[in-house]
Protein backbone atom coordinates (compact mmCIF):
# COMPACT_ATOMS: atom_id res chain seq x y z
CA UNK A 1 0.00 0.00 0.00
CA UNK A 2 2.76 2.40 0.89
CA UNK A 3 4.57 1.79 -2.35
CA UNK A 4 1.35 2.31 -4.34
CA UNK A 5 0.73 5.66 -2.69
CA UNK A 6 4.35 6.61 -3.32
CA UNK A 7 3.95 5.90 -7.03
CA UNK A 8 0.81 8.05 -7.19
CA UNK A 9 2.64 10.89 -5.48
CA UNK A 10 5.56 10.59 -7.91
CA UNK A 11 3.22 10.62 -10.90
CA UNK A 12 1.52 13.74 -9.55
CA UNK A 13 4.81 15.43 -8.93
CA UNK A 14 5.99 14.62 -12.46
CA UNK A 15 2.73 15.91 -13.97
CA UNK A 16 2.99 19.11 -11.98
CA UNK A 17 6.57 19.53 -13.07
CA UNK A 18 5.66 19.01 -16.71
CA UNK A 19 2.85 21.53 -16.40
CA UNK A 20 5.22 24.01 -14.82
CA UNK A 21 7.72 23.47 -17.62
CA UNK A 22 4.99 23.98 -20.22
CA UNK A 23 3.95 27.26 -18.61
CA UNK A 24 7.55 28.47 -18.74
CA UNK A 25 7.76 27.99 -22.54
CA UNK A 26 7.38 30.77 -25.13
CA UNK A 27 3.97 32.40 -25.13
CA UNK A 28 1.98 32.46 -28.45
CA UNK A 29 1.68 35.90 -30.15
CA UNK A 30 -1.92 37.13 -30.51
CA UNK A 31 -3.06 37.72 -34.13
CA UNK A 32 -2.76 41.32 -35.39
CA UNK A 33 -5.91 43.43 -35.37
CA UNK A 34 -7.82 43.52 -38.66
CA UNK A 35 -6.98 46.42 -40.96
CA UNK A 36 -9.33 49.41 -40.82
CA UNK A 37 -12.09 49.38 -43.41
CA UNK A 38 -11.32 51.14 -46.67
CA UNK A 39 -12.90 54.56 -47.01
CA UNK A 40 -16.05 54.51 -49.13
CA UNK A 41 -15.46 55.15 -52.82
CA UNK A 42 -17.02 58.44 -53.88
CA UNK A 43 -18.25 58.21 -57.45
CA UNK A 44 -18.48 61.73 -58.86
CA UNK A 45 -20.84 61.92 -61.81
CA UNK A 46 -19.98 64.20 -64.73
CA UNK A 47 -20.98 67.81 -64.30
CA UNK A 48 -24.21 68.55 -66.19
CA UNK A 49 -23.78 70.05 -69.64
CA UNK A 50 -25.93 72.66 -71.39
CA UNK A 51 -28.66 71.18 -73.59
CA UNK A 52 -28.14 70.82 -77.34
CA UNK A 53 -24.51 71.90 -77.09
CA UNK A 54 -25.37 75.48 -76.15
CA UNK A 55 -22.90 77.79 -74.45
CA UNK A 56 -22.62 77.60 -70.66
CA UNK A 57 -22.81 81.41 -70.60
CA UNK A 58 -26.09 81.77 -72.45
CA UNK A 59 -28.49 84.46 -71.25
CA UNK A 60 -31.98 82.94 -71.36
CA UNK A 61 -34.94 85.34 -71.62
CA UNK A 62 -36.65 85.60 -68.26
CA UNK A 63 -40.30 84.95 -67.56
CA UNK A 64 -42.06 88.18 -66.63
CA UNK A 65 -44.41 88.78 -63.73
CA UNK A 66 -47.29 88.10 -66.11
CA UNK A 67 -45.93 84.61 -66.85
CA UNK A 68 -44.80 85.52 -70.36
CA UNK A 69 -41.21 84.87 -71.33
CA UNK A 70 -39.62 88.11 -72.52
CA UNK A 71 -38.57 87.05 -76.01
CA UNK A 72 -38.78 89.20 -79.13
CA UNK A 73 -42.33 87.89 -79.57
CA UNK A 74 -43.62 88.95 -76.14
CA UNK A 75 -46.65 91.25 -76.27
CA UNK A 76 -46.40 92.04 -79.98
CA UNK A 77 -49.36 93.25 -82.02
CA UNK A 78 -51.32 91.05 -84.45
CA UNK A 79 -49.67 92.92 -87.32
CA UNK A 80 -46.18 92.32 -85.94
CA UNK A 81 -47.13 88.68 -85.37
CA UNK A 82 -47.79 88.26 -89.08
CA UNK A 83 -44.51 89.89 -90.01
CA UNK A 84 -42.49 87.92 -87.48
CA UNK A 85 -44.03 84.72 -88.82
CA UNK A 86 -42.92 85.75 -92.29
CA UNK A 87 -39.42 86.38 -90.92
CA UNK A 88 -39.34 82.99 -89.22
CA UNK A 89 -40.48 81.37 -92.47
CA UNK A 90 -37.66 83.18 -94.26
CA UNK A 91 -35.09 81.89 -91.73
CA UNK A 92 -36.39 78.36 -92.26
CA UNK A 93 -36.19 78.65 -96.05
CA UNK A 94 -32.58 79.84 -95.85
CA UNK A 95 -31.32 77.50 -93.13
CA UNK A 96 -33.34 74.29 -93.21
CA UNK A 97 -31.39 72.68 -96.02
CA UNK A 98 -31.52 68.99 -95.14
CA UNK A 99 -33.29 66.82 -97.72
CA UNK A 100 -36.14 66.08 -95.31
CA UNK A 101 -36.85 69.83 -95.08
CA UNK A 102 -36.86 70.51 -98.82
CA UNK A 103 -40.58 71.32 -98.80
CA UNK A 104 -39.97 74.43 -96.72
CA UNK A 105 -38.28 76.45 -99.47
CA UNK A 106 -40.93 75.47 -102.01
CA UNK A 107 -43.73 76.38 -99.62
CA UNK A 108 -42.06 79.69 -98.72
CA UNK A 109 -41.87 80.72 -102.37
CA UNK A 110 -45.53 79.85 -102.81
CA UNK A 111 -46.39 81.77 -99.63
CA UNK A 112 -44.61 84.92 -100.88
CA UNK A 113 -46.39 84.66 -104.22
CA UNK A 114 -49.92 83.95 -103.08
CA UNK A 115 -49.75 86.33 -100.12
CA UNK A 116 -47.87 89.11 -101.92
CA UNK A 117 -50.56 91.75 -101.57
CA UNK A 118 -51.47 90.82 -98.00
CA UNK A 119 -47.83 90.81 -96.89
CA UNK A 120 -47.18 94.19 -98.50
CA UNK A 121 -50.07 95.58 -96.47
CA UNK A 122 -48.69 93.96 -93.32
CA UNK A 123 -45.27 95.50 -93.96
CA UNK A 124 -46.82 98.94 -94.39
CA UNK A 125 -48.77 98.57 -91.16
CA UNK A 126 -45.66 97.46 -89.26
CA UNK A 127 -43.93 100.62 -90.47
CA UNK A 128 -46.91 102.57 -89.17
CA UNK A 129 -46.62 101.01 -85.73
CA UNK A 130 -42.92 101.81 -85.49
CA UNK A 131 -43.49 105.33 -86.80
CA UNK A 132 -46.13 105.90 -84.17
CA UNK A 133 -43.75 104.74 -81.44
CA UNK A 134 -40.47 106.28 -82.66
CA UNK A 135 -41.51 109.10 -84.96
CA UNK A 136 -39.66 109.80 -88.19
CA UNK A 137 -36.55 107.99 -86.91
CA UNK A 138 -38.45 104.66 -86.82
CA UNK A 139 -36.36 102.88 -89.45
CA UNK A 140 -33.33 102.19 -87.27
CA UNK A 141 -35.21 100.70 -84.27
CA UNK A 142 -37.27 98.62 -86.65
CA UNK A 143 -34.15 97.21 -88.32
CA UNK A 144 -32.55 96.51 -84.95
CA UNK A 145 -35.67 94.68 -83.82
CA UNK A 146 -35.95 92.64 -87.02
CA UNK A 147 -32.28 91.63 -86.71
CA UNK A 148 -33.13 90.28 -83.27
CA UNK A 149 -36.05 88.36 -84.75
CA UNK A 150 -33.85 86.70 -87.37
CA UNK A 151 -31.14 85.89 -84.83
CA UNK A 152 -33.73 84.44 -82.47
CA UNK A 153 -34.96 81.93 -85.04
CA UNK A 154 -31.51 81.16 -86.42
CA UNK A 155 -30.09 80.17 -83.01
CA UNK A 156 -27.88 77.18 -83.97
CA UNK A 157 -28.57 74.76 -81.07
CA UNK A 158 -32.33 74.91 -81.64
CA UNK A 159 -32.26 75.13 -85.44
CA UNK A 160 -32.80 71.40 -86.21
CA UNK A 161 -35.94 71.30 -84.06
CA UNK A 162 -37.06 74.64 -85.45
CA UNK A 163 -36.78 73.19 -88.96
CA UNK A 164 -38.97 70.26 -87.99
CA UNK A 165 -41.63 72.64 -86.71
CA UNK A 166 -41.28 74.86 -89.78
CA UNK A 167 -41.87 71.84 -92.01
CA UNK A 168 -45.23 71.26 -90.31
CA UNK A 169 -46.07 74.92 -90.89
CA UNK A 170 -44.96 74.77 -94.53
CA UNK A 171 -47.43 72.00 -95.24
CA UNK A 172 -50.29 74.34 -94.29
CA UNK A 173 -49.45 76.90 -96.96
CA UNK A 174 -51.20 75.13 -99.80
CA UNK A 175 -54.63 76.66 -100.20
CA UNK A 176 -54.00 79.38 -97.61
CA UNK A 177 -56.30 82.35 -98.19
CA UNK A 178 -55.27 85.91 -97.42
CA UNK A 179 -58.23 86.26 -95.06
CA UNK A 180 -56.76 83.41 -93.01
CA UNK A 181 -53.26 84.89 -92.85
CA UNK A 182 -53.68 86.46 -89.36
CA UNK A 183 -54.91 83.19 -87.82
CA UNK A 184 -52.28 81.16 -89.71
CA UNK A 185 -49.53 83.48 -88.45
CA UNK A 186 -50.69 83.56 -84.83
CA UNK A 187 -51.13 79.79 -84.65
CA UNK A 188 -47.81 78.92 -86.22
CA UNK A 189 -45.81 81.55 -84.35
CA UNK A 190 -46.96 79.87 -81.13
CA UNK A 191 -45.93 76.47 -82.51
CA UNK A 192 -42.49 77.71 -83.53
CA UNK A 193 -41.94 79.49 -80.23
CA UNK A 194 -42.85 76.31 -78.36
CA UNK A 195 -39.59 74.82 -79.67
CA UNK A 196 -37.62 77.66 -78.09
CA UNK A 197 -39.64 77.59 -74.87
CA UNK A 198 -38.81 73.91 -74.47
CA UNK A 199 -35.13 74.73 -74.93
CA UNK A 200 -35.25 77.63 -72.45
CA UNK A 201 -36.83 75.40 -69.80
CA UNK A 202 -34.25 72.68 -70.36
CA UNK A 203 -31.49 75.29 -70.09
CA UNK A 204 -32.90 76.58 -66.81
CA UNK A 205 -33.00 73.01 -65.52
CA UNK A 206 -29.38 72.58 -66.60
CA UNK A 207 -28.36 75.65 -64.58
CA UNK A 208 -30.16 74.32 -61.50
CA UNK A 209 -28.56 70.89 -61.92
CA UNK A 210 -25.11 72.43 -62.44
CA UNK A 211 -25.48 74.59 -59.32
CA UNK A 212 -26.47 71.52 -57.29
CA UNK A 213 -23.47 69.60 -58.68
CA UNK A 214 -21.11 72.46 -57.80
CA UNK A 215 -22.44 72.64 -54.25
CA UNK A 216 -21.94 68.91 -53.74
CA UNK A 217 -18.83 68.04 -55.72
CA UNK A 218 -16.88 71.18 -56.63
CA UNK A 219 -14.91 71.28 -53.31
CA UNK A 220 -13.48 67.79 -53.96
CA UNK A 221 -12.74 68.13 -57.65
CA UNK A 222 -9.40 69.47 -58.81
CA UNK A 223 -9.71 72.79 -60.64
CA UNK A 224 -9.78 72.53 -64.40
CA UNK A 225 -7.24 74.45 -66.41
CA UNK A 226 -8.77 77.35 -68.32
CA UNK A 227 -9.72 76.76 -71.91
CA UNK A 228 -7.08 77.64 -74.42
CA UNK A 229 -8.12 80.01 -77.22
CA UNK A 230 -7.25 78.61 -80.62
CA UNK A 231 -6.97 81.10 -83.41
CA UNK A 232 -8.66 80.19 -86.67
CA UNK A 233 -9.13 82.07 -89.89
CA UNK A 234 -10.96 85.22 -89.01
CA UNK A 235 -12.22 84.06 -85.60
CA UNK A 236 -11.26 82.72 -82.22
CA UNK A 237 -12.72 79.50 -80.84
CA UNK A 238 -12.31 77.80 -77.52
CA UNK A 239 -11.63 74.08 -77.33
Amino acid sequence: MGSHISRIIKVGVIAAALGSLASCGPKSTPPPPPPPPSPPVVVIPPRPLPPLGASALLAVPLVGADGVRQTINAHISPIQTQWNLRSAFNVAALNCLRPEHAEILTAYKAYLKTQRIALAKVNKNVDGEFRQKYGTAFVHPREVYMTQVYNYYAFPPVLPRFCDAALVMAREVSGLKSADLPAFSARNLVQLDAVYEKFFKSYEQYRADAAAWDAKYAPVVAPVAPATPVATSGSTVVR
